[in-house]
């Protein structure tokens, strides 16, 4: 029996050992199947594949996360259909930028942030760690609200209890790191299958307008004049800019590389990984802002300004069923995304300043924020709604250094963004910034 399968004094198996051993087996397995793989040639098979798929899935869930169920539903019930094309737009933006993400961690061995410790100068590195954990914050907040109402939302119990609720079963999930890394992955590509799969059945009782989605998904138009406020809104609940940072955690040294040749090999299978999880996010939230342009915009409920009232009125217009597949869908997303969103936050803390603190500690510090805003009462779902504005004003202080590094051929070696690549990136940021100049104008210069 392997060492680290340890019995008690009575000789029976120590389940926490069994489980801890099962784990790091089960990452060792992985490991030990990519590096055969790489040595390999001929044709790639799904079982060739597997073992490097998963980094991009716990990069996805924050694709997935309680804001993107706070705009889109808004987004549809207000204005239809019109904003497809913003999540598609969005969409292809995060892949891009995860795609970029990735390669870093996979060609230098480190992440966005220790890079930025190492290479940029001190006040600089502080500020890009204070924005990064204003948007840490920002984003936990709204995790951790949308898993609180789902508990909500299905069990009926007080929202600060739920709110205490969701801290136990987030610290549950954060316990499978101490197992190895594919253990983790597994679990949070199965709770995005479970997001997924409600939406694919919600979409379908809904009965959308084909042809409306395909028009509103390739033609930009806002719907209204607060249209652009909710499509910043939707851009910052789609792109990330904590998991910008996360994914160049999780693929650095994932994979152990022996040479260049790993590397882009690596990245090229990374790729895939990407365009499969965030691909599919797309199409969940794509499907959450079709759903409610369907079920609520098209019957005149064009107020729908709060989960709550989503999940009260699918109920007379698509049956209990809906409502109750919206309720899981909510809460799976926000306790997957709450974990994700904890990772990220000691990525950000241990590469800018070098500080790790524990996991549980993290948590507990960041479940904070959240239940006081449900313990002063304020409204759950517009807190959602300006959290997700407030990620959009952030990406651009994770957009700047990833482009700046993943563009250095000192610092990225082979895989060094090529000139269209650069190109496409630096227009893609200010795209980002004018949007977020556009929101600006439109809020305060009635005020002037």
């Amino acid at each position: 029996m392997d060492a680290g399968m340890r019995r008690g004094a009575d000789g029976a198996l120590d389940e926490r050992a069994a489980r801890r051993w099962w784990g790091a087996l089960s990452s060792q397995r992985t490991l030990a199947h990519a590096q055969s793989e790489l040595d390999a040639s001929g044709r790639w098979t799904l079982r060739r594949v597997l073992p490097f798929l998963g980094p991009a899935f716990i990069a996805a869930v924050a694709y997935v996360d309680p804001g993107n169920f706070a705009t889109n539903i808004q987004a549809g019930s207000m204005y239809g259909y019109s904003l497809l094309w913003v999540i598609l737009g969005a969409n292809l933006i995060a892949i891009l930028l995860q795609t970029l993400s990735a390669k870093v961690g996979i060609a230098t061995g480190k992440n966005l942030p220790e890079l930025c410790h190492e290479f940029l100068p001190r006040r600089v590195n502080y500020l890009l760690w204070g924005v990064a954990e204003i948007a840490a914050m920002a984003t936990d907040l709204a995790e951790f609200l949308g898993a609180a109402i789902g508990f909500n939302l299905l069990l009926h119990v007080p929202l600060f209890v739920a709110g205490l609720m969701t801290g136990v079963a987030t610290f549950g999930i954060l316990a499978l790191q101490r197992f190895g890394f594919r253990p983790l992955e597994i679990v949070i590509a199965a709770l995005i299958g479970i997001i997924a799969g409600s939406y694919l059945v919600e979409a379908v009782m809904a009965r959308p307008d084909l042809r409306q989605i395909a028009y509103h998904t390739v033609v930009p138009q806002f719907g209204g004049a607060g249209g652009a406020v909710l499509a910043v809104g939707i851009l910052g609940a789609t792109v990330m800019p904590h998991v910008i940072y996360l994914h160049s955690a999780l693929t650095q040294q994932r994979i152990p590389l022996r040479g260049e040749s790993d590397a882009r090999r690596i990245f090229r299978l990374e790729r895939l990984d990407i365009w499969i999880a965030l691909g599919l996010a797309g199409l969940v939230n794509g499907a959450m802002l079709i759903v409610a342009a369907a079920v609520f915009f098209s019957t005149g409920h064009t107020t729908i300004t709060q989960l709550e009232q989503a999940y009260r009125t699918l109920t007379p217009l698509l049956g209990g069923s809906s409502s109750e597949l919206f309720g899981v869908a909510l809460l799976v997303s926000g306790l997957s995304s709450s974990t994700v969103g904890t990772l990220a936050g000691q990525v950000v803390m241990g590469g800018f300043l070098g500080w790790n603190i524990p996991t549980w500690a993290r948590r507990a510090i960041t479940m904070a924020p959240a239940l006081v805003v449900i313990a002063l009462g304020f409204n759950p779902t517009q807190t959602l709604v300006l959290s997700q504005v407030a990620l959009s004003f952030a990406l651009p202080f994770a957009i700047v250094p990833l482009i700046y590094f993943s563009s250095r051929a000192d610092v990225m070696g082979d895989l060094v963004n090529r000139v269209w690549t650069r190109r496409l990136a630096w227009t893609v940021t200010a795209g980002v910034i004018l949007l977020n100049i556009t929101l600006l104008w439109q809020t305060f210069a009635p005020l002037v």
